[in-house]
C-alpha cells in the first residue's frame, strides 16, 4: 500500500502528537498553575513532605509506591509502574482506571493540563 504525501504527512503528525515524547512538550509554568489549583491540596513538591498524597519531588522516572514515609494503597504498592511521561499521562487521566484500588480520586481530563503538569513535574528534584 502506497501512501500519498498528504496522507503520509498526516500520519506522521498524528504519531508525533500522540507519542510520549510529545507529552513532555507541555509548559511547566502553566503546569505549576494547574498543580496549584488541582494537585497541591493533596501533594507537595517538597522532598520528604507528604500530605494526603505523597510528595511529588523527583517523581518522574521513579517507581510507583516508593515515596519514603507515605502509606500507599496495596494496589499502588503492587502496581510496579515507572512514572514516565506516558504512564503519568495515563494515570492522571483516570487514576482508578489505571491502578484499581488507588487512593487517588482526582483526575485531569484535559490533555493540555496533563501535559503541562507533567512538564512541571520534570522540574521537581528530590
Amino acid at each position: 500500500m502506497k501512501l500519498s504525501p498528504v496522507r503520509a504527512g498526516l500520519l506522521l503528525i498524528k504519531t508525533l502528537v500522540t507519542s510520549s515524547t510529545a507529552l513532555a512538550a507541555g509548559d511547566p509554568t502553566a503546569g505549576q498553575t494547574v498543580f496549584a489549583s488541582h494537585c497541591a491540596a493533596c501533594h507537595t513538591t517538597v522532598p520528604g513532605e507528604n500530605k494526603i498524597g505523597p510528595s511529588l519531588a523527583g517523581i518522574v522516572g521513579s517507581k510507583s509506591g516508593t515515596v519514603p514515609g507515605f502509606d500507599f494503597s496495596p494496589a499502588m504498592k503492587n502496581a510496579d509502574l515507572t512514572w514516565d511521561d506516558a504512564e503519568l499521562d495515563k494515570f492522571l487521566a483516570n487514576p482508578s482506571g489505571d491502578v484499581h484500588g488507588t487512593k487517588m480520586f482526582v483526575n485531569l481530563p484535559s490533555e493540555a493540563d496533563r501535559q503541562n503538569v507533567i512538564a512541571y513535574l520534570h522540574t521537581l528534584k528530590k
